[in-house]
């Protein structure tokens, strides 16, 4: 079965060209604004290509309603290249940010990487329990005494490398580097903000604090 990709951008000749691109290689799906993105997603793309800049709900707003919701890869297309605006991207549950104008050769080898790694990740069905949570790495799902915990993307990637590592230390930088990529263009200081969602969402189930904080070198998970 071929993968869906769902492109999103309220300039049709844009989207007209990235679909002409990709529809020998992937089912595309298209929006022309962020309320008909809302709409295409019931379909279960397998990768966003969305827009920000788009004047009835730009491309933030469009990610944060439904990153809770979708757990495939999200990359915006923009002509913002402020750090501030790529930091906010990735603070929405962006996985990547291109920067227009773009070279498709170099788009379509960024769609492979991460349409790739997803592959990876779903091919490890792995259940973990750590006293009263269960990770199920396959599903990407947590739950604590049969209760699920809302993770975003990022939050369970993050999850899932600490917990995997049980006992290891990670700094920022490393954790960043791990979850994020190496050309990631975002900044590590990110990890504060996610670890602290991630401490708030367990702390609603549970007293046990799972991730411990190593002052001076970084996070540990403490199952």
């Amino acid at each position: 079965m071929r993968q869906k990709l769902l492109i999103v951008d309220d300039e049709k000749g844009i989207v007209d060209m990235m679909a002409e691109y990709f529809v020998a290689q992937y089912d595309v799906l298209t929006a022309y604004s962020g309320r008909e993105a809302l709409q295409k997603v019931t379909a279960c793309p397998d990768l966003i290509l969305l827009d920000i800049n788009m004047p009835d709900m730009n491309g933030l707003a469009v990610c944060q309603e439904i990153r809770e919701y979708v757990a495939c890869p999200i990359l915006f297309l923009t002509a913002r290249v402020e750090s501030a605006d790529k930091i906010s991207g990735f603070r929405a549950g962006a996985d990547d940010y291109i920067v227009k104008p773009f070279d498709l050769d170099e788009l379509a080898a960024r769609v492979e990487a991460h349409l790739r790694r997803e592959q990876r990740r779903q091919g490890s069905a792995t259940v973990r329990f750590f006293g009263e949570l269960a990770i199920d790495y396959g599903a990407r799902t947590a739950a604590l005494n049969g209760v699920q915990v809302p993770f975003s993307r990022r939050e369970f990637d993050i999850v899932e490398l600490l917990s995997l590592n049980a006992g290891q230390v990670f700094d920022r930088e490393r954790i960043y580097e791990a979850v994020w990529g190496y050309d990631g263009e975002g900044n590590s200081d990110t990890i504060m903000e996610h670890i602290r969602k991630i401490r708030a969402k367990l702390a609603a189930h549970t007293r046990h604090g799972y991730i411990d904080t190593v002052w001076g070198c970084g996070y540990r998970w403490n199952g």
